[in-house]
């Protein structure tokens, strides 16, 4: 299941208070006015009416855009690196499909806005908060300026739309990768039986980074091991790895050991699974989808019901044989790679006691955390996150 991308041009707000014809001047006494009158509390009735009905199509137009904001940022990235290709690109959804960052641009979103009540330490967004929040920091001088970005089991590059955003801003390079058989990659979810195809876009972005170039990292959910897999593989080109609420594993080791046998299983994550069976059920699972109606408990808890309503169109199943592959790491290439964590503590999904028990076997260099943040950071408190990204960008080389 791949996004849509269109042009979603909202109807032009009129009011119908602007619609009802001039005053004549009144010859009528003052008594008679609709204000003295016993006609008084209707005409006030069909005001507040009026404006009511003004402000929900004003709401309507804001949820409209806000969904498309996602689509129309990969839009974006799309028609700037392939010109008259991309209805085409889009149409057919590449094999190995990411989403490079432009170089940085400003421009304006319509306003974000989120039912949930707001927390101090993460303001609500506004169209302007993903472009102005704050001063960005120069990139000059750091190790490097260039962030990938691995979404976790189920997302797909869409899920960073806001990370993008304000990275891209504040002059950072931002590749958001849809790994194998997720986003709009083409590839059948069941058909993938090991982690080294599932991560094959990833390990093409490194295999294609000039020699003495570096990234930093930045794995989510399930997309902790899939940047940990490649860590093995690529430890000169990767300056930091930085984990988001992210599976952590030793060598040997394997997401499914990790979860049903050393952690304990999750109620909610338990009632939320579907397994797949492409093979028939006298088989494994080929791949794991999630039930719509408990996604938002389980990973979208503190976001605004507009993301909720983009991952619920948007998430694909999670290939089982990765899951099931145990990893093989070593201290001198995994283990040299400078690692930082990012705790969730509003996580129904990992929660933020299965994170310190990772972060407590694995020992990150550094541990940063999310108040008020539910297992999707990216969506719930962007601003926050963006924050602990570029402070970590600018941590300088040991």
């Amino acid at each position: 299941m791949g996004n849509s991308f269109g042009c979603i041009t909202p109807h032009k707000e009129v009011s119908s208070l602007q619609r009802r014809p001039s005053k004549r001047r009144s010859t009528k006494s003052p008594s008679s006015s609709p204000f003295n009158d016993s006609s008084s509390s209707s005409f006030l009735t069909r005001i507040r009416s009026t404006k009511k009905k003004t402000e929900l199509t004003r709401e309507d137009d804001l949820l409209l855009q806000q969904q498309a904001m996602a689509a129309a940022l990969l839009f974006r990235q799309h028609q700037r690196n392939g010109g008259a290709d991309i209805p085409a690109a889009l149409i057919n959804r590449s094999t190995s499909v990411v989403y490079p960052s432009p170089a940085p641009q400003k421009q304006g979103f319509t306003r974000s806005s989120s039912s949930r009540q707001r927390s101090g330490s993460d303001t609500l967004l506004q169209p302007q908060d993903l472009l102005n929040s704050q001063e960005p920091k120069s990139v000059e001088g750091i190790e490097t300026s260039h962030f990938v970005l691995v979404h976790g089991g189920g997302f797909g590059a869409w899920c960073w739309y806001k990370t993008m955003t304000l990275l891209e801003e504040g002059g950072f390079k931002v590749d958001a990768v849809d790994l194998t058989g997720s986003g709009v990659h083409s590839s059948d979810t069941n058909s993938i039986t090991s982690l080294a195809q599932y991560v094959k876009p990833l390990t093409d972005i490194l295999e294609k980074l000039k020699d003495g170039k570096k990234v930093i990292l930045v794995g989510h959910d399930f997309g902790g091991v899939c940047i940990s897999y490649v860590m093995e593989l690529f430890p000169s080109k990767i300056a930091k790895a930085i984990f988001i609420a992210a599976t952590m594993l030793a060598s040997g080791q394997s997401t499914l050991d990790l979860f049903s046998r050393q952690i304990g299983p999750n109620d909610l994550m338990q009632q939320a699974q579907i397994f797949l069976y492409a093979n028939g059920k006298d088989q494994p699972p080929t791949a794991i989808d999630h039930n719509k109606e408990l996604v938002k408990d389980l990973f979208f808890n503190q976001s605004p019901s507009k993301d909720v309503a983009l991952a619920s169109v948007s998430m694909r199943p999670v290939p089982f044989a990765p899951v099931m592959e145990k990893l093989s790491l070593s201290e001198a290439n995994y283990g040299s790679i400078r690692r930082f964590y990012v705790v969730t503590p509003e996580d129904q999904a990992i929660t933020a006691a299965v994170q310190e028990i990772m972060i407590n076997l694995h020992l990150p260099e550094q541990v940063f955390r999310v108040k008020g943040s539910d297992h999707s950071p990216f969506f719930s408190r962007p601003q926050s996150l963006h924050k602990i990204l570029v402070e970590i960008a600018h941590i300088p080389p040991k």
